[in-house]
């Protein structure tokens, strides 16, 4: 396989000690540094690195999980217009399991264990959050982006349980990344259920 291309102005990174995996074989640290930073070029070398990087939108230098999520919006209604509920409901089954590895790759290439960069977890979890809560107009889905970035950003509570859980390289550092998230947008679903039940 092709070794990714990593961007010249990476910060140095730190030794890293661990196994080794089918998704995460043993990494001398000395060998390149940390990508803090990716571009275009470090995003199209390996296919995991686009998918992880939601195509481009975590290339954003501001808010990068704030414009994932927004791509995740826009690429929901265009899955609406072609996909039935059910259909969608198997898409983003398999978008969770594909951004796995596909976040496991990524931030093993990047040498970093949870990147900024990496929005594929916003995305998904805010398909899930649209997903459940659609039909619904323009309010509604704003009110559930707005929700659900409280909850990525802030990460209160269970948030803030889940991001420290599960850390690392490998594949239990990549289900870590989108971890935190799917809570994010659980709890998004929950207050979201409670405004309805109190008015109705």
């Amino acid at each position: 396989m092709t070794e990714p291309v990593f961007s010249a102005d990476a910060a140095a990174a730190e030794p890293v000690h661990r196994p080794s995996h089918p998704l995460n074989p043993p990494v001398n640290p000395s060998v390149r540094p940390a990508v803090r930073r990716p571009g275009a070029r470090f995003m199209l070398s390996h296919p995991a690195h686009l998918i992880a990087l939601g195509f481009g939108a975590g290339l954003s230098p501001v808010a990068p999980g704030t414009v994932g999520t927004l791509w995740g919006w826009a690429s929901y209604l265009v899955l609406q217009a072609w996909l039935s509920p059910a259909q969608i409901g198997w898409v983003i089954g398999g978008a969770l399991a594909l951004g796995w590895a596909a976040c496991t790759v990524t931030a093993r290439h990047m040498r970093v264990s949870d990147p900024g960069a990496i929005v594929w977890d916003e995305v998904v979890a805010f398909w899930l959050v649209l997903w459940l809560v659609m039909p619904t107009g323009l309010w509604g889905q704003l009110v559930a982006f707005v929700l659900f970035r409280f909850f990525d950003a802030v990460k209160p509570g269970p948030v803030a349980w889940a991001d420290r859980r599960f850390h690392g390289f490998g594949a239990r550092g990549g289900f870590g990344i989108l971890l935190d998230d799917l809570v994010a947008a659980f709890c998004t679903l929950f207050v979201m259920a409670l405004w309805v039940a109190w008015h109705r």
